[in-house]
């Protein structure tokens, strides 16, 4: 591609393992960036080269604007590529990798300033003629007034309501209020949030909407002006407001609404000056009407289900585009060929405890069996014998699969979790399993609050968890050399059984 011989990949686990192969697929070379607790992680080892950027710490290491750029200039890489989290939504740092004579593999920094203030976001909208949620937009400095403002739009706007961050997301900065009374303490727990993680305590109202979905949309942009759409995503599937399983199309959605949701994502996009691939995020009532959320300037970790039902290549679609191709040389269909093709599903493989309030549980990957077959993908950024650090986002790995229907790819979906065994740290696994296997779930009953209806206070069952923990006891302990056998000679070929030792665990005990 012209410009483009060597890509650093500014991010780590497995989207960095996801662009690394994408870039080899393109016969671009690959740089690795690696903290101290990620130098032998998965995406260090299979990268061409690889940079140290400093201690485990995030603040010291994948967030150093400086050390990347620096990682950047010693490996002779003509592009960054941030992934997703860490400084993929950061202008600064779009803007430090352009003023270093790099391309950033992304939208420019002030599509992602414009973009990332959800305020400014919520008035490009407005501008587009797309509908969004009703809500309060304070001027000025963080607190737009004080809590007098927001307490008399809140009663304007009736409860319950959210109280939401300007800048960043993830979750973070946000309150349900469900009464008055509680305001004035979410506004300033809020705040401090939002200060703490994106150094901006900017807060606005938004109303909030009941029995709805999170639907979004995949757009790609290129230099010269022109949008795709390339169909809807569904991701109401959520635990603390975070993604934890995905599919496209969406099962309510007609092709009718499809079109009226591409039109608006377009439309946003193309009123924000927006270049290379991103998400237009909406909320949608039952009876088909939605409203604009945000957009997220980079690639989703859910773009998998896109890729499947489109046909596409994302990653190196993005590449492209940042080489100054055109749609359709990077690989985007035309708008009549961008109807979904069957459909694609993704669950989020984590380190946590759902029985624990998803809780992080990081640890060593004593065991890791990943499934494989016709239509099943998985995005792992882990392998056996490491461990996993407990500084990151628990994200493991993702599954996806794809089939001509929905039950078809949710029985796939089964299928793939039921094989996929990881031992040593705790996973979410079986909450996912017990998930897909849900009702509600087969009948696409997927609000966002689906979680909170059907999986409050579940907790796991414990035969597999006591068969995981003697597995990983067996394959961990180790083993005396089995005594002689009789006359004949034989041996006893088990020296440790997990099941009757009393050294150091039991079942039901505090460390099954």
């Amino acid at each position: 591609m012209k410009g483009l011989r060597r890509v650093l990949v500014a991010n780590r686990g497995e989207i960095a393992v996801r662009v690394i192969r994408a870039c080899r697929e393109l016969g671009l070379e690959t740089v690795a960036v690696a903290s101290d607790a990620d130098l032998d992680a998965p995406h260090a080892r299979l990268a061409d080269r690889t940079e140290h950027l400093g201690p485990s710490d995030p603040r010291e290491s994948y967030l150093r604007q400086d050390r990347l750029i620096d990682a950047a200039r010693r490996s002779g890489a003509d592009a960054v590529h941030p992934g997703y989290g860490f400084l993929a939504e950061s202008a600064a740092f779009a803007d430090a990798v352009t003023a270093a004579g790099l391309r950033f593999v992304g939208p420019p920094a002030e599509v992602i300033a414009r973009l990332g203030d959800k305020t400014a976001a919520r008035a490009i909208a407005e501008r587009s003629g797309v509908p969004v949620i009703p809500g309060f937009t304070p001027e000025g400095r963080a607190g737009g007034g004080g809590p007098d403002a927001f307490a008399a739009a809140a009663e304007q706007l009736g409860y319950p309501l959210l109280v939401k961050a300007a800048a960043g997301g993830g979750g973070r900065g946000m309150r349900v209020v469900e009464r008055a009374d509680d305001l004035r303490g979410a506004l300033a727990s809020a705040e401090r949030e939002a200060r703490a993680a994106f150094g901006d305590g900017r807060l606005f109202l938004e109303r909030q909407l009941p029995e709805v979905r999170h639907v979004e949309v995949q757009i790609v942009a290129d230099g010269d002006g022109r949008t795709a759409a390339l169909g809807e995503r569904e991701c109401s599937v959520q635990r603390r407001h975070q993604k934890l399983i995905e599919e496209a199309p969406s099962a309510r959605v007609d092709p009718a609404g499809r079109a009226r949701l591409a039109a608006a994502a377009v439309a946003v996009a193309n009123a924000a000056g927006y270049v290379n691939a991103g998400t237009v995020e909406f909320l949608m009532e039952p009876g088909g009407q939605f409203y604009f959320l945000e957009v997220n300037t980079r690639l989703q970790v859910e773009h998998p289900v896109t890729e499947f039902v489109a046909g596409v290549d994302l990653v190196k679609s993005q590449l492209r585009i940042a080489a100054g191709e055109p749609l359709d040389a990077a690989g985007i269909p035309s708008a009549d060929a961008a109807a979904p093709r069957g459909h694609a599903l993704e669950c989020r493989v984590c380190a946590e405890d759902p029985a624990d309030g998803f809780r992080p549980s990081p640890g060593p990957i004593l065991v890791l069996d990943e499934p494989a077959g016709p239509w099943i993908r998985v995005d792992s950024g882990i392998r056996e014998g490491w461990q996993v650090p407990a500084v990151y986002d628990s994200l493991l790995a993702k599954v996806i699969v794809w089939d001509r229907t929905r039950a078809g790819a949710v029985a796939r979906m089964q299928q793939a979790l039921g094989r996929f065994v990881i031992l040593g740290c705790g996973t979410n696994l079986e909450f996912l399993r017990a998930v897909i296997a849900h009702e509600a779930f087969r009948r696409a009953e997927t609000t966002t609050d689906f979680l909170e209806r059907h999986f409050t206070g579940w907790q796991p069952d414990p035969s597999p968890r006591a068969l995981a923990v003697a597995a990983a006891i067996a394959v961990t302990q180790p083993r005396p050399a089995p005594p002689a056998g009789g006359a004949a000679g034989r041996v006893d070929p088990v020296a440790w059984d997990p099941w009757e030792t009393a050294s150091g665990w039991r079942i039901g005990g505090p460390h099954d």
